[in-house]
């Protein structure tokens, strides 16, 4: 169920010491981003505030995330499981949510390799801060923000080439082109892909 200040009673929090684990995830990207602890009170406190705020079982005290970095949670959803004794909380980071300054406290090198879009837009963002002169990325961006739109111009009739003459190997391929290039478009004027990813979010809704 979707927990709200209505409904929270059904919460089973005398199951673990009236702490609930709660895992956060971004609300746009999917990306896991850390998992924490819940009590009533932080529980209150997130709903109200919009703010993720857990149990620090170290500190002894509610903890707003981000209180000291500014690296908040700003809650989008919070849901529990069929036990109603978990909670998965969907939120937007303002910033890097781990205190190493990785996007996510499961950025292990085999989690980020995974091939997925989030991950190709840090490697874009990577790429540009290593400025190598070397990355087809950094040379594409140097050549500004019309040369990357033409990309994605070339891409998309290759695409289309592709589909209309059921080249389905080229389809992929192509496919995976356009994508690239348009995150490197994001990129260029400023965007990430979970700008995109809430406006599909927005028209969902």
């Amino acid at each position: 169920m979707q927990v709200t200040l209505e409904n929270y009673q059904q919460l089973d929090f005398a199951k673990q010491d009236n702490l609930l684990p709660a895992i956060v995830q971004h609300a746009y990207t999917g990306t896991v981003l850390m998992q924490g602890y819940m009590n009533t009170d932080a529980l209150h406190q997130t709903l109200g505030q919009q703010l993720v705020t857990f149990y620090s079982r170290s500190k002894q005290r509610l903890w707003c995330k981000g209180e000291s970095s500014g690296n908040t949670l700003r809650l989008v959803s919070m849901h529990s499981d069929c036990d109603a004794d978990s909670l998965l909380v969907l939120a937007v980071p303002a910033g890097p949510t781990c205190h190493l300054g990785s996007e996510s406290c499961f950025s292990s090198a085999g989690f980020s390799e995974q091939p997925t879009l989030s991950q190709l837009m840090r490697v874009v963002q990577q790429r540009v801060a290593n400025a190598d002169s070397k990355s087809y990325t950094e040379q594409l961006l140097a050549a500004g923000t019309k040369r990357a739109a033409q990309k994605v111009g070339e891409e998309g009739v290759e695409v289309a080439l592709a589909a209309a003459t059921g080249d389905h190997d080229e389809l992929l391929n192509e496919s995976a082109d356009l994508l690239y290039h348009l995150l490197v478009v994001l990129h260029s004027e400023g965007h990430e892909l979970a700008d995109v990813l809430q406006v599909l979010a927005q028209r969902r809704r």
